[in-house]
């Protein structure tokens, strides 16, 4: 397959985001909100167990919120 024929199959079907344009920043904001509650949980009650439970979703939650509040905002990096 040519990078031509490509090119033309990608065209006739468009891209759709899971999130649309309009909900980022609320999704942005909640996920944030997330990660704010689960690190200040993950402070008060540091365990191995936490790390998995509490620890990763956090710091997850707070890189997908910041992403998608950047994009949001029009802030390009």
């Amino acid at each position: 397959m040519s990078l031509n024929e490509v090119w033309e199959a990608a065209a006739k079907s468009p891209f759709i985001p899971l999130v649309g344009k309009d909900a980022q920043f609320s999704v942005g904001f909640n996920l944030l909100v997330l990660a704010l509650v689960t690190a200040t949980l993950f402070g008060l009650n540091r365990s191995l167990l936490g790390i998995a439970s509490l620890g990763v979703p956090a710091a997850l939650a707070f890189g997908f919120g910041a992403v998608f509040t950047i994009c949001a905002a029009g802030v390009y990096v």
